[in-house]
């Protein structure tokens, strides 16, 4: 309830704080009136920032009007997509907001995020993700639990990088609403620690935007065995996408990585993931002539 919304420190700077947000890949929504008319509680360009975790900074007027824009703000963290609002100051508009100034005010509503992509696992295919979600906008760090693999040498273009067990990198990395994972190990026993831990957070309330892990359908068949004998629940196992990406044919590394950031671009801009591009597909002669194809699915070897 909007009662219970914690209010920022007055003296943080709103932009400051949008910088600060965007640069450590926080998601937030930005509300500002663009445009008034007549009497009005609030004034052209009067912002309210509402973070994910129902802190907010600023305010555009106050009382229930100010309620209102902050659940739309809510809502928009959620879905990504702004919103307009328009609201008519009369009692005959809003015989419940207490307001009687008789003008208009309009507020747009956008989203202020930066989506957070975490790799797991820094080998060929890593390099080649990062490099095109990078592009894409996401925020990337890799894990890798060897430093020769998560390095910024290696990986320039990423905002972070992380060297440690996958597990305890898991328990303790931030999972908010803008967050995005992909489980590249250099193998099934990785892969499962990877899963395992997010399986726990799962359950705990953690929930990724996206989880996605390279793999055939050997191999998932495999490692979702050892995972329910451990107590991972299908529930968890559902929200895998695997194998991931979109089914464009891709064989290289890099033709794998554009199919990978298709799909989180289409989870992130639609809220959907690109599984039907799989349904129906034929190989290709040069498929079924070449053993060594490599493409999104395939177990592929990653360091």
């Amino acid at each position: 309830m909007w009662h219970d919304a914690p209010r920022m420190s007055r003296s943080a700077d709103l932009f400051e704080e949008i910088v600060r947000l965007r640069r450590e890949g926080i998601p937030a929504a930005l509300a500002t009136i663009v445009n008034t008319r007549g009497s009005t509680p609030g004034r052209t360009t009067m912002r309210l920032l509402v973070l994910d975790d129902g802190t907010f900074l600023g305010t555009v007027g106050g009382g229930c009007l100010e309620a209102e824009v902050y659940d739309t703000a809510r809502q928009v963290l959620a879905d990504e997509q702004p919103r307009t609002l328009t609201f008519r100051l009369t009692e005959k508009d809003s015989p419940d907001s207490g307001l009687m100034c008789g003008g208009e005010v309009t507020i747009f509503v956008e989203p202020i995020t930066t989506p957070v992509l975490w790799i797991f696992g820094g080998g060929h295919v890593s390099k080649a993700l990062c490099q095109v979600a990078s592009l894409a906008g996401f925020r990337v760090t890799v894990v890798d639990d060897r430093a020769m693999y998560a390095s910024a040498e290696r990986f320039p273009e990423a905002a972070a990088t992380q060297t440690g067990a996958f597990a305890d990198v898991v328990a303790a990395m931030p999972i908010r609403a803008n967050s995005y994972a992909v489980v590249v190990t250099r193998g099934h026993r990785e892969d499962g620690l990877v899963l395992a831990e997010l399986a726990r957070r799962h359950a705990a309330g953690a929930r990724l935007r996206f989880l996605g892990m390279i793999g055939s359908r050997s191999k998932q068949t495999l490692l979702w065995k050892h995972l329910r004998a451990h107590g991972v629940g299908d529930e968890f196992l559902a929200t895998v996408r695997t194998p991931m990406g979109a089914w464009i044919g891709a064989r290289s590394h890099e033709e794998i990585a554009v199919s990978v950031v298709a799909e989180l671009v289409a989870v992130r801009r639609t809220g959907s993931d690109l599984a039907g591009t799989w349904a129906g597909r034929r190989k290709a002669p040069s498929e079924r002539s070449t053993p060594a194809v490599v493409e999104p699915g395939s177990d592929v070897e990653t360091a």
